[in-house]
């Protein structure tokens, strides 16, 4: 199948990947069990330099943009999609530092050499009860102000692969005001605990559990974003376009796995193998052909928001990317497993997982009830 590669190094980096996610598709049903996530899966990308894939050059990444990252991202998620996600919030924040290079000074000098190294990242801006950071929630996680530095109070929800991130970036509202910061937390501070609750059945590997910050200090420098610079309308996040690459990845997979059980089925009453029937043949063709058009959707957006000079102009093509190409891949692995039958719901196959996690695209944002609505309100508004 076609893989979107233009480039030479391109094409290197997927065949990395290649050799490293059938090691992934071996591990996966490891990450079915309680408290499990991909340690070893991660350990491999950071050997291989992935988790520096998109961090600028001059601080000794590699310095790769949307379309590479994109590309890694949907590789990888063939192998393991609790792998993928959780790789995607490190990477993604680094390609959108490369591209706003919005952390201050001090933060910036401490964290970056950690990364260059392999410390993992992730932010921590979801809470419980608090509604949705992507509607415009604020916090209830506090920082205060201390004469040698800030204490931070909260509780962070679904917080991606917790319990193997070096730093998590955390949201807080300074105390007395409304303004949102982003601190630095290294996850071995004092005060810092994660409580396992991540029991979801979808993408259980990602172990995104709660994490749990009791008056934990960190210096006056660990300030990553004073917020001040995210009053004005913020950029598209581009680097969100690793959330539908994850999906699709998955259902290529499904895709791959139906292709290969129809092909070595073979009922004694047919007497060759299901896949040699037309009427299987053209469902998997169909399959096929929502999948080519789902990935042209991604790479056409990830290639339009690199060559725009103006990202805002590609604003509404990255939101109806995550919406149309995270539904095509639920409906490729859906219909995937109908080919498969009754073996696909066995737990030794990897159809029930692909169903599992590829559900969970529709609770990654942006959301689809948002990118609607806001789609309808500009057709009204243009009437």
């Amino acid at each position: 199948m076609y893989d979107f590669a233009k480039t030479d190094d391109q094409k290197k980096l997927l065949a990395k990947l290649q050799e490293l996610t059938d090691i992934f598709k071996e591990r996966e049903p490891q990450l079915d069990q309680p408290g499990a996530y991909p340690e070893e899966n991660m350990k491999d990308l950071i050997k291989m330099g992935y988790s520096v894939l998109t961090l600028p050059e001059e601080f000794g990444g590699q310095g790769k943009g949307l379309y590479d990252y994109v590309l890694g991202q949907e590789a990888i998620a063939k192998g393991s999609g609790a792998t993928a996600l959780s790789m995607g919030w490190h990477t993604g924040a680094l390609l959108e530092y490369s591209e706003k290079r919005h952390w201050k000074k001090e933060a910036s000098e401490f964290i970056l050499p950690k990364i260059k190294e392999g410390a993992l990242i992730n932010t921590a801006a979801t809470e419980k009860g608090a509604g949705s950071p992507m509607r415009g929630a604020l916090p209830k996680t506090a920082a205060v102000q201390a004469m040698d530095g800030w204490r931070i109070t909260g509780e962070k929800s679904y917080t991606s692969l917790a319990p193997m991130i070096n730093y998590f970036f955390i949201t807080a509202v300074i105390e007395g005001t409304e303004e949102v910061a982003t601190f630095i937390v290294p996850s071995d501070a004092e005060g810092v605990s994660i409580r396992e609750t991540w029991d979801s059945i979808g993408m259980h590997g990602t172990a995104s559990h709660d994490l749990v910050l009791e008056d934990v200090f960190v210096s006056p420098n660990a300030m990553l974003k004073d917020g001040k610079s995210d009053s004005q309308k913020p950029l598209p996040p581009g680097w969100l376009l690793h959330i539908p690459a994850c999906y699709i990845g998955i259902a290529g997979a499904a895709l791959e796995e139906a292709s290969r059980f129809v092909s070595g089925y073979e009922p004694a009453s047919l007497g060759k193998p299901v896949g040699s029937l037309p009427t299987v043949q053209e469902k998997l063709g169909d399959l096929q052909i929502k999948l080519i058009s789902a990935r042209q959707v991604l790479y056409h957006t990830a290639s339009a928001y690199e060559e725009a000079s103006d990202k805002e102009d590609v604003r509404a093509l990255l939101q109806s990317a995550k919406v149309t190409v995270t539904n095509a891949a639920v409906d490729i692995v859906e219909k995937a497993m109908r080919i498969v039958g009754p073996q696909s719901m066995s737990a030794s196959n990897p159809m029930q997982r692909y169903y599992r996690d590829v559900r969970m695209g529709l609770h990654n944002p942006p959301m689809e009830d948002m990118v609607n609505a806001t789609f309808g309100k500009r057709l009204v508004e243009k009437s």
